[in-house]
């Protein structure tokens, strides 16, 4: 038994795809297979339903895959154990980041993180949380930098910080006129939402709950944005208002400032966390990322390191 044969078998029960196994593994089909037959030749054992398609997973096989994972993730944990002790870390990492927080966070943390770590190589993109949910099952990235809790018993979360929801509103608005606003402020039949997969348009529809049933009611179109950005844009151009997250007016003019109000207490706040896979070891690194993050972070935001693995906020709360 060899780590490479462990490695092609995860792989396969991943992919559930010889084919697919094998590209993501850089060799041919007919060696992965190879491979894995030796293996269960050694073993005694079939680990894979080769006359289903796609490729099914024995009873037998699924625990030996569940401790092959253990098995690979100890493995690299010795890798770890000597970067942790070398003065410059090096490898590629794999990281995505929501599309509702990457405008505010990796224009510096790609700049900064280059010249603090230039054997690093960050191999970036930018997923929506179910995207990342699944690529971090597939081991297809190391971390990704999204709102928490998940809730998803094989992924760890590492809160960073807390960020405050902001409203935008346009500047015939009538709570422009309050210093500060509450939810009942919110016209929902005035809104504009992020498209259906974003997890900060749910966020804002739980925040207005009570009044979802008026949902743009009388409005004679509707466009919902991919983009933060864009949403500021259609209330300048096209009235109404939107929520936004409190970094994403960090860069605002006086002007534009003057349209932001922020809520009562309870302020609406999301939870930012790194998160990663169950068996992920490359954690000497992930404190890099972490350090890195934070310095581009207001001080106020920030999670205490020594709550950074324990604190939580219940998904009710944005």
């Amino acid at each position: 038994m060899t780590i490479t044969q462990l490695e092609y078998v995860v792989a396969v029960a991943t992919y559930k795809s010889f084919v697919a196994a094998a590209e993501k593994c850089f060799v041919t089909q007919p060696t992965l297979s190879m491979q894995i037959q030796k293996l269960e030749e050694e073993l005694g054992i079939k680990l894979f339903d080769r006359n289903k398609h796609p490729i099914a997973i024995t009873a037998m096989g699924e625990a030996i895959v569940a401790q092959a994972q253990i098995a690979l993730a100890e493995t690299e944990k010795i890798h770890d154990l000597i970067q942790s002790q070398q003065a410059n870390l090096a490898g590629v990492f794999k990281f995505a980041v929501i599309p509702t927080i990457a405008p505010y966070i990796l224009p510096g943390l790609l700049e900064q993180y280059a010249i603090n770590f230039p054997g690093v190589q960050l191999e970036v993109k930018e997923l929506e949380t179910h995207q990342i949910i699944k690529a971090l099952r597939n081991n297809e990235i190391d971390a990704a930098l999204l709102s928490t809790p998940l809730e998803e018993n094989d992924i760890k979360e590492y809160p960073l910080f807390y960020e405050t929801f902001v409203a935008y509103f346009s500047e015939d608005e009538p709570a422009l006129k309050k210093r500060m606003i509450t939810p009942e402020d919110i016209s929902l039949e005035r809104i504009w939402l992020l498209n259906e997969g974003h997890c900060m348009r749910n966020q804002i529809i739980n925040l207005c709950s009570e009044q979802v049933q008026k949902m743009q009611a009388g409005r004679p179109y509707r466009y919902e944005s991919s983009n933060v950005e864009t949403l500021r844009k259609l209330v300048d151009r096209n009235k109404g208002m939107t929520v936004l997250p409190e970094l994403s007016t960090m860069e605002f003019t006086e002007d534009l400032l003057e349209k932001v109000r922020y809520f009562e207490d309870p302020e609406p706040v999301r939870e930012i966390s790194l998160v990663t896979n169950g068996h992920f070891v490359k954690l000497t690194l992930l404190q890099t990322l972490m350090d890195e993050i934070l310095k581009l972070v207001p001080e106020k935001m920030r999670v205490q390191k020594k709550n950074r693995k324990v604190l939580r906020i219940q998904s009710a709360k944005l």
